[in-house]
Formats: structure tokens, sequence, C-alpha cells
């Protein structure tokens, strides 16, 4: 017995360096890696379903996968990218004529709302009384703006390495999927014992539930919005409801879009226009929000869905937009070790 213990311990040791210095090596492929698992996860029903069509060929149900979900994600880029080609310009032109034709007045609506009404009345006056004013002001704006785009695209080759690391990897995932998980469970146990059942289940529950829940949540947000903004008249609705999609991935993240886009059209004079896109965003697109997401996602996690909303904003601040499915996972993990305690726990009398 102690003539083992050192050897353990340098067994220990040895393995603590070996685990450090893989991850100094593998740490620039983790987040790809994370990505594949989720769509290797969430998509794997579908694979099995094809295994069955193909009479068991594994190998051409996954490349045939991995095709699907390359051309799923590449395609909806190159769609948003012929959009702001087309789409941008005009709603650009509106814009410049809108303001090269003179701010109108301030809409008493929007100029007797309480607390800010006043702030925003301050401003109106000072650009119609100095229109350069506002041009000082929108400058820094757009030359801010313009950096980030070119380092946005600055960063497109690498975001499109990462994106066929991680195609390959789901390829491999769906080769091996079961193999892979089979001897991680078997790993866990090992230190969990046959509580990781549950927690796998907690982390399978919640990672499908929130790529649902998000996902669905996001297009049925945009696509409302989108039809939301051509019946206001404006130049690019296909385009602002793409950017209104992309935001609706982060919670109560929509009404920052519509909100702006509403209260824009109030102050240059499109009164019903700005109204009925404000009513619109708060009573359809709004709502969708409230009802969609924690729907499909407390319903299926067990979990209050406020804890999950605190998983997705507190993941996206922590880990990138990564984080919006590791957060909530994260924390179903915790919630499923919480209520293990408490089945554990004794009860208190009374």
């Amino acid at each position: 017995m102690h003539e083992d213990l050192p050897r353990r311990v340098i067994l220990v040791a040895l393995l603590g360096v070996f685990v450090l210095l893989a991850y100094a090596v593998l740490n620039r492929f983790l987040i790809p890696v994370a990505w594949a698992g989720i769509l290797a996860y969430v998509t794997w029903p579908a694979h099995c379903r094809l295994i069955a069509l193909l009479r068991g060929q594994r190998v051409l149900s996954a490349l045939v996968m991995t095709l699907v979900l390359g051309t799923a994600f590449v395609l909806p880029f190159i769609w948003l990218f012929m959009l702001m080609r087309e789409e941008l310009p005009a709603l650009y032109a509106f814009m410049t004529e809108k303001i090269a034709g003179g701010l109108p007045p301030l809409p008493a609506l929007v100029r007797d709302f309480p607390y800010l009404g006043q702030w925003v009345e301050g401003y109106w006056q000072r650009w119609i009384n100095d229109p350069n004013s506002l041009k000082d002001q929108l400058e820094p704006l757009l030359k801010d703006s313009t950096d980030e785009i070119t380092t946005m695209l600055g960063g497109v080759g690498r975001n499109a390495i990462k994106f066929a690391i991680a195609l390959l990897t789901v390829f491999f995932l769906y080769r091996h999927g079961e193999r892979i998980f089979d001897q991680l469970r078997r790993v866990l146990q090992r230190f969990l014992g046959p509580s990781v059942e549950g927690y796998l289940s907690a982390v399978g529950r919640t990672t499908k539930a929130v790529v649902y829940g998000l996902v669905l949540t996001a297009l049925a947000q945009g696509l409302l919005a989108g039809i939301g903004y051509w019946g206001a008249g404006l130049s690019a609705p296909a385009l602002l409801g793409a950017v209104t999609a992309l935001v609706a991935l982060i919670p109560f993240g929509t009404p920052f879009v519509w909100g702006s886009v509403g209260v824009w059209l109030l102050a240059t004079g499109e009164i019903w226009p700005g109204i009925g896109l404000l009513l619109w965003g708060t009573l359809v697109v709004s709502w969708i929000d409230n009802l969609i997401r924690p729907l499909v996602i407390s319903q299926a996690t067990r979990i209050p869905f406020l804890i999950v909303m605190f998983g997705v904003l507190g993941g996206l601040a922590a880990f990138g937009l990564i984080g919006l499915f590791v957060g909530p996972v994260i924390l179903a993990v915790l919630m499923a070790v919480w209520r293990e305690w408490l089945e554990d726990a004794p009860a208190s009398p009374g």
C-alpha cells in the first residue's frame, strides 16, 4: 500500500503535466469542436434515420449530413451578403434623403414622452438649428463602424478555417459518435458513479432545448419583424429582418432593432408607420419571444426560464457566441447536482 503511493503520485503528476500540454496544443480547436459536438448531437436523430434509409452506410450518411450542415450555414451568409449589396445602398439613400431634406419638428408623441422626451427634444432642436452638428456626431460613429467592419472582414479567413474544422469534426462525430459517447460515459462513471447518467441527460435535454428555442425564436421574430418593416414602407425590409433575426439570438434583444427603427420613423415625420411598427413589434414580435422561448426551453429542461436566460446572457459574456449554448448547459448540470443533493438530504421535521 505504502509502496504504491509514490508511484501513484508520480502517475497523477505526469497525467496532469500531459493534460496541460494537451490543452496548450488543442486550446485553439476547442471552440470549433464544441460547435461540432452541439451540431452533431442536435442532428443525431436525422443522422440515424438517414443511416436506415441508406441501409447501414454510416460513412455515406456522415458525408451527406456534413454537406447538408455546411450548405445550411453557408447559404444564409451568401443570401445576407446579397441583401447587403442590394438593399444597403437603398437604405443609405433613404436616410440621406431624410437628413438632407431637413429634420421636421419632433412629434408631440415623442416630445411629451416622460423623462426621455425633453432630452430627445434638446438634441433634436440642436440638430435643426445646426445641421452640421448632426454630421459631426455621425462621422465618428461611421468611422468606428468602418473600423469594426474592417476587423470583421479580417476575421473572415480565421472564422472560415474554424468552420472547416468544425465540419470535419462533425463528419467524424457522425462516424464514431456512439463509440466516443460510450467511452466518455465510462470514464465519467469512474469519477462520478451512477449519477453521471442524470448529468448527461440534463446536458442533452438542455442542449436540444436551447438550440431549438433560440433558433426557432430568432427565425420567427426575424420573419415577423421583416413583415412589419415592409408594412411600414421601409426600403430594406429583408435586410432589417435578417439583422433582427441575428439579434434575436440574444434574449430580449429585438426591441433595440425594431424600436430604433420605429422611433426613427416617428422622428422623421412618419407618424402612423412609426406607431404601427412599434405596436407590431410590441404585440407580435416580442410576444413570439415570450411564447416560444420559455415554452420550448423551460418545459424540456425542467429549469426555470429565468435561470436559462441568465445562462444565455452570462455564457455569451463569458465565452462568446458559443456561450449561448454552453452557459445554459453549465447551469443545467448544476441544477441536476442540486436536485440530487436535495433528494439525498434528509427532510427536516415539520
